[in-house]
């Protein structure tokens, strides 16, 4: 299992990312502060690290100089809400791997988060199994049985959620996380409505998405 160490001070977002991930399959530790995540980068073993750029403590600029200064060896995001191309450059230039500007989609973290993964020689594509439902993080569709399906991207964001947490609750939290776009969360509403389109097309194949009032849904097998 990949490790992945996030850094970010903004609770609700960090909140959001570690779930997000741990349901994608990765091993993740989530820190506040930037002197204390420092630490632990240099005392643990990790795969990857996200960082923003304006954190308490120590920021991530020094972090990820840091790092470099210390020879480690891991791919860096860092995320952060300065878009200018001077602050581009000063991210990179510091020893970052790839820089995300705030509001992004969770999609687009999840995607660059698994190119860089495969840039460092880590294994991300262990598929996810539910009953006849087989995903393989990173390809565009899902297999029913023997069939591949197409899903839209909303539909297959969420299914990508409950699949690797099947059995388990996902928050609409979350779950409003992952298919926010351009920094927009989607209403109750989008979301019931997109379990709706989903709980459909998975019938068929005795798979049912379960909803649990005032907490979430969670993706079932009927055997």
């Amino acid at each position: 299992m990949t490790k992945l160490l996030i850094v970010e001070d903004d609770t609700e977002l960090r909140e959001v990312l570690t779930e997000l991930l741990r349901q994608s399959g990765h091993q993740v530790a989530a820190y506040a502060e930037g002197t204390v995540a420092f630490t632990a980068l240099l005392t643990g073993r990790f795969d990857l690290a996200i960082i923003d750029w304006m954190l308490p403590g120590m920021s991530g600029i020094e972090m990820v100089r840091g790092v470099r200064q210390r020879s480690l060896v891991l791919p860096i995001l860092m995320v952060t809400a300065r878009d200018a191309v001077t602050d581009r450059v000063v991210g990179l230039d510091s020893g970052a791997d790839d820089y995300l500007v705030k509001p992004f989609q969770m999609a687009e973290l999840e995607a660059r988060v698994r190119a860089l993964l495969r840039r460092a020689g880590v294994d991300t594509a262990t598929p996810l199994r539910v009953g006849p439902l087989t995903f393989v993080p990173g390809e565009p569709r899902i297999q029913l049985g023997d069939t591949p399906v197409d899903l839209p991207p909303g539909e297959f964001a969420l299914l990508q959620l409950l699949t690797a947490r099947a059995g388990s609750v996902v928050s609409k939290q979350v779950i409003a996380g992952s298919l926010g776009r351009g920094g927009e969360r989607p209403t109750d509403t989008a979301i019931e409505v997109c379990v709706h389109r989903l709980r459909r097309r998975l019938a068929p194949f005795q798979l049912k998405i379960r909803a649990l009032r005032g907490f979430g849904y969670v993706l079932e097998h009927l055997e």
